[in-house]
């Protein structure tokens, strides 16, 4: 069994039972046992917490909590839930995505839509890298700048239009992401958050699968249960032109219609009159008036 078999057979992918057990054992065991009060001991042969107890500490029973990693209990209280959280000490975004998991009813597989204001949003923000993602990391849509920001998106030859393909198969992510892991963390907290959101989406799978297939550093990091959302800070990326830019960056969230994945827009800007400012400004100026939109 190859280490893509391992952990979908192990993490439930497009099966919310197996999905909340492999989330539950991924926290329990990024909890230090003397953070809550639990003497470590040299003798522990597990990392983190042992089962019995974070059931104790959740106030739960060790057979009610056993069944729970193990899928053979369904749709736990809100009590129960609150407190697993706070055993776990798991933050906002962590605690949405276990009761998504624990709700045991996925929603449709989305399908992204780009609609023509979205797209003159984007081409009017000039000076603005943008580009806009869906659920499963593809980029659908972008102005000039932000293409050419990240690797180049205009031109399927330069990188691969899915941003996590992009970072965990393409060594060139790793040049234009000083920051790898903190780029690499978001890529799987986002699909993991949507896994457990659409275990139904039979392309969301496939991707997870290839990634866990042909990367080591997706595998270990999907392991750890990391749950990230974007929202808004300040990033490094590294243009063979432009050179290495710290940016402010802002995520914009463009709802869903019926049937339809809400898209996620990235924003980048730099500080009026700072030497970023001008580097993004000589970098407009070198591209083409016309870029090739993206193509589903």
């Amino acid at each position: 069994m190859d280490g893509a078999d391992q952990m979908t057979n192990s993490d439930g992918i497009g099966d919310t039972r197996r999905a909340l057990g492999g989330f539950l054992r991924a926290r329990r065991g990024r909890v230090a046992p003397e953070h809550v009060g639990i003497a470590g001991g040299r003798r522990r042969r597990v990392r983190g917490l042992r089962r019995e107890e974070l059931a104790q500490l959740a106030g739960i029973s060790v057979d009610y909590y056993v069944r729970l990693e193990q899928g053979r209990a369904t749709q736990p209280s809100p009590e129960v839930l609150d407190a697993l959280a706070r055993a776990l000490g798991l933050d906002a975004a962590e605690r949405g995505h276990l009761t998504t998991l624990a709700a045991a009813r996925g929603e449709p597989a989305p399908t992204a839509r780009v609609s023509p204001l979205l797209r003159r949003i984007l081409d009017s923000m000039a000076g603005f890298p943008a580009f806009a993602t869906d659920h499963r990391l593809d980029v659908v849509a972008w102005n000039g700048l932000g293409a050419e920001l990240i690797g180049g998106l205009a031109e399927p030859r330069r990188r691969d239009r899915n941003n996590a393909r992009f970072l965990f198969l393409d060594p060139a992510s790793r040049v234009v992401h000083p920051e790898w892991e903190d780029r690499a963390a978001e890529a799987v907290g986002q699909l993991r958050v949507a896994a457990g959101r659409y275990p139904e989406d039979a392309e969301l799978a496939a991707l997870i699968t290839e990634l866990a297939a042909g990367s080591a550093d997706f595998r270990r990091i999907w392991d750890s249960g990391e749950v990230v959302m974007c929202a808004a800070g300040r990033k490094r990326l590294r243009h063979p032109v432009a050179g290495l830019l710290t940016l402010d960056f802002e995520t914009l969230h463009v709802p869903a219609a019926p049937g339809e994945t809400g898209l996620v827009v990235h924003v980048f800007s730099a500080e009026k009159g700072s030497a970023e400012a001008d580097a993004l400004a000589a970098l407009d100026r070198k591209l083409p008036e016309h870029l090739p939109e993206y193509s589903a």
